[in-house]
C-alpha cells in the first residue's frame, strides 16, 4: 500500500507530499489545478519513460519519491531481495530523479538501480486506469493470469508450466543425444582404427623412463661390465684392493685404540667404512655379471620407442595424452554401442511426458473456457450500472498452433462498447473514461484476486454523471474493500463517497504557478463537495446538499 508520495520541481509542482490512507481516496481539484499531474508523476515509478520536459522552470532535476508498505506481501519483498535490494520494516522506497540536463537516476531503498528495476517492482504495486501505457489489463499475459486465478485454475496452470518445462528439457536432451550419435556414428569407423591401433600397442604408464633406461644400459654393455669389474676389484676383490688396505688400518687403530680409549669411535667409523666398501665391490660385481651385450634385444626396444613416438605424433604430445585419448575413443564406441537402449529409454520419457503435457493443457482449457464464460456473464451484468449500457464484453480465447508454456490458447479480453461494432481488443478503445470504467468492472470481479494492492483511476467518470456516477462511487467503495484505491474526480457523487478526501490546488508561489495538495476534513470538505455541485459553495442550500451526499 502507497503510504507516502512526495514530488518535487515537477511541472508546476514545487514541493508536494501526499500521504493517503487504506480505502477510497478521491482527489479533487478546479480543472487544471493537477490532479492528473500527479498522476504523470506516479506514473514514473512504474516504468514510464522519463522527459526532462517534466522539470520545473528554474529548477535542476524533478523528484519523485513514493514509500510503500509491503506487510502481507512477502512475494514483492522477495522479489526486490531477488534484485539485490535490501527490504527493512516492510518497507519499500522508490525514488526517480529527471534531469534537466544530463543523466537521469533511480534508487530502490537508498541504493542505485536501474529504471527498469524501479519499474518493475513499481508495476506491482500500483495500477494505473485512464492511461494505456500503464494498464496491466491490457497485457494478454496479465488476462490470462487473471482469468486463472477468476477461474481458480493456477495449479492447473501451473502444472502445464511444470510439465513443458520438462518436457522441453528432456526433447532437448534428446536432440543432442540423437545429433551426438550421429556424429559418432558418422566416425565409428575412424574410431574403432583409433581404438585398434592405440590397444594394440599396449601402452603403460612411465613406460618411455623404463625403455630408455635399459635402452641406455643394452648400449653401453661393455663399457658398463668393464667399468664395474675394475670398480669390483679396486675396491674388495684384487691384491692390495681398497678394502685390504682399509682393513690394515682398522687393525692399526685398533690397536692404537687400546692405548688411547678416545680413538675407538674412529675405530668404529673405519670399521663401518670397510663394510660400504666391501659391499659396493660386491654389488659391482654382481652388476658386471648380469650386464649383457645384446643387440636384439636393444633393436626391439628402439622399435618400441619409435612405435611410441609415432603414437605421439598422431596423439600427443606426451604418452599420457595418447593414453587419454585412447580411453576417450573407448568411452565413445561403448557410448555408440548403447546408443539404441539409451535413446529407447529416453524417447519413451519424452512421450510420456509430452502426453502428459497435452492432457494437462486440455484440463487447463477446460477450466478457462468455464472462466471466460462466467466472467463474461459478470462483467456483462455490471457495464449498465457503470453508464455502458450498450457495451458488450467477451473473452476470447484462441487456440495454438502448438501449445506453449501458458497452454493451448491466448486470452484476449475484448470489448464493443458502440451498438453495431464488433468487440475488440481493450487496448483499441478509444475513450479513457469508457476504458476505465470497463477496468472498474473489471476490478470490481477481480479484486479478492488481483494482487496489486494500489489502483488508480483517473477519467473514470468522464461522460456520466447523476444516477450513474452514484452506482460508479458504490463499485469503487467495493474495490476498496480490498485496494486501496484512488479517484481523479470532477463529480461530487463520487467524492462524497469516498474514505478520504484531497483537495488538489494551485496558486502562485514567488510569483510561479505551483500546486499543491490538502486534506479535506469536516466543513472544508462539505465546502468542496458544495463547490463540485456546481452552486455557490457559500450558500447554506449548496453545504446542504453536500452534508446529504456526505452523509449518504
Amino acid at each position: 500500500m502507497l503510504i507516502e508520495l512526495r514530488i518535487q520541481d515537477y511541472a508546476v509542482i514545487d514541493d508536494l507530499s501526499l500521504r493517503p490512507e487504506p480505502g477510497l481516496n478521491a482527489l479533487s481539484g478546479e480543472t487544471g489545478a493537477g490532479k492528473s499531474i500527479i498522476v504523470g508523476a506516479l506514473s514514473l515509478l512504474v516504468g514510464e519513460r522519463a522527459s526532462s520536459q517534466v522539470v520545473r522552470t528554474g529548477t535542476g532535476r524533478a523528484v519523485v519519491e513514493a514509500v510503500f508498505d509491503l506487510q502481507g506481501r512477502e512475494d514483492i519483498a522477495f522479489r526486490a531481495r531477488e534484485m539485490g535490494f535490501s527490504v527493512e520494516d516492510d518497507l519499500l522506497i522508490l525514488r526517480r530523479e529527471v534531469a534537466a540536463e544530463g543523466r537521469n537516476r533511480a534508487w530502490v531503498n537508498g541504493s542505485p538501480a536501474t529504471a527498469s528495476a524501479v519499474g518493475e517492482l513499481g508495476g506491482r504495486l500500483v495500477d494505473i486506469h485512464g492511461q494505456h501505457e500503464h494498464q496491466s489489463l491490457l497485457e494478454p499475459r496479465e488476462q490470462r493470469a487473471i482469468l486463472d486465478q477468476f477461474g481458480g485454475a493456477g495449479p492447473e496452470a501451473n502444472r502445464v508450466r511444470e510439465l513443458h518445462r520438462e518436457w522441453t528439457r528432456q526433447q532437448g536432451e534428446l536432440e543432442e543425444k540423437e545429433a551426438r550419435i550421429r556424429e559418432l556414428e558418422a566416425r565409428a569407423d575412424f574410431l574403432r582404427f583409433q581404438a585398434g591401433e592405440i590397444r594394440e600397442a599396449d601402452l603403460e604408464a612411465g613406460e618411455e623412463e623404463v625403455l630408455e633406461e635399459e635402452a641406455a644400459r643394452l648400449e653401453h654393455a661393455e663399457e658398463l661390465a668393464s667399468g664395474a669389474l675394475t670398480l669390483q676389484e679396486g675396491l674388495y676383490a684384487g691384491e692390495d684392493s681398497l678394502s685390504d688396505r682399509l682393513a690394515a688400518m682398522q687393525d692399526l687403530l685398533g690397536r692404537l685404540a687400546r692405548l688411547d680409549s678416545s680413538l675407538e669411535a674412529h675405530g668404529r667409523t673405519l670399521e663401518e667404512a670397510y663394510h660400504l666398501m666391501a659391499e659396493v665391490g660386491q654389488d659391482m660385481g654382481s652388476y658386471g655379471a648380469e650386464i649383457q651385450h645384446d643387440p636384439a634385444r636393444l633393436e626391439e626396444i628402439r622399435q618400441r620407442q619409435d612405435r611410441i613416438f609415432r603414437l605421439k605424433r598422431k596423439y600427443g604430445p606426451e604418452l599420457e595424452d595418447v593414453l587419454a585419448t585412447g580411453r576417450r575413443v573407448e568411452e565413445e564406441l561403448q557410448e555408440l554401442e548403447g546408443a539404441s537402449f539409451d535413446l529407447k529409454e529416453l524417447r519413451g520419457s519424452v512421450a510420456k511426458r509430452l502426453q502428459e503435457f497435452q492432457e494437462a493443457v486440455e484440463v487447463l482449457t477446460l477450466r478457462r473456457e468455464e472462466a471466460a464464460s462466467r466472467l463474461e456473464e459478470e462483467v456483462q451484468e455490471l457495464l449498465p450500472d457503470l453508464g455502458l449500457g450498450q457495451g458488450v464484453f467477451r473473452v476470447r480465447l484462441t487456440p495454438l498452433e502448438e501449445p506453449g508454456s501458458a497452454g493451448g490458447e491466448g486470452v484476449q479480453f475484448q470489448v464493443s462498447l458502440n451498438p453495431g461494432f464488433d468487440p475488440g481488443p481493450l487496448s483499441r478503445v478509444a475513450s479513457g473514461g469508457e476504458l476505465s470504467r470497463v477496468m472498474l468492472a473489471l476490478k470490481t470481479i477481480l479484486a479478492r484476486v488481483d494482487r496489486v494492492p494500489s489502483l488508480i483511476f483517473d477519467e473514470v467518470d468522464a461522460g456520466i454523471g447523476g444516477e450513474v456516477a452514484s452506482r460508479v462511487a458504490e463499485k469503487l467503495r467495493e474495490v476498496a474493500k480490498h485496494h486501496q484505491v484512488f479517484v481523479i474526480t470532477h463529480l461530487p457523487q463520487l467524492a462524497s463517497r469516498a474514505h478520504h478526501q484531497l483537495s488538489v490546488e494551485k496558486g502562485e508561489v514567488e510569483g510561479m504557478a505551483s500546486t499543491w495538495v490538502r486534506e479535506l476534513k469536516g466543513e472544508d470538505r462539505v465546502e468542496e463537495v458544495a463547490r463540485m455541485l456546481g452552486g455557490d459553495p457559500e450558500s447554506p442550500t449548496s453545504r446542504e446538499h453536500a452534508r446529504e451526499l456526505l452523509g449518504s
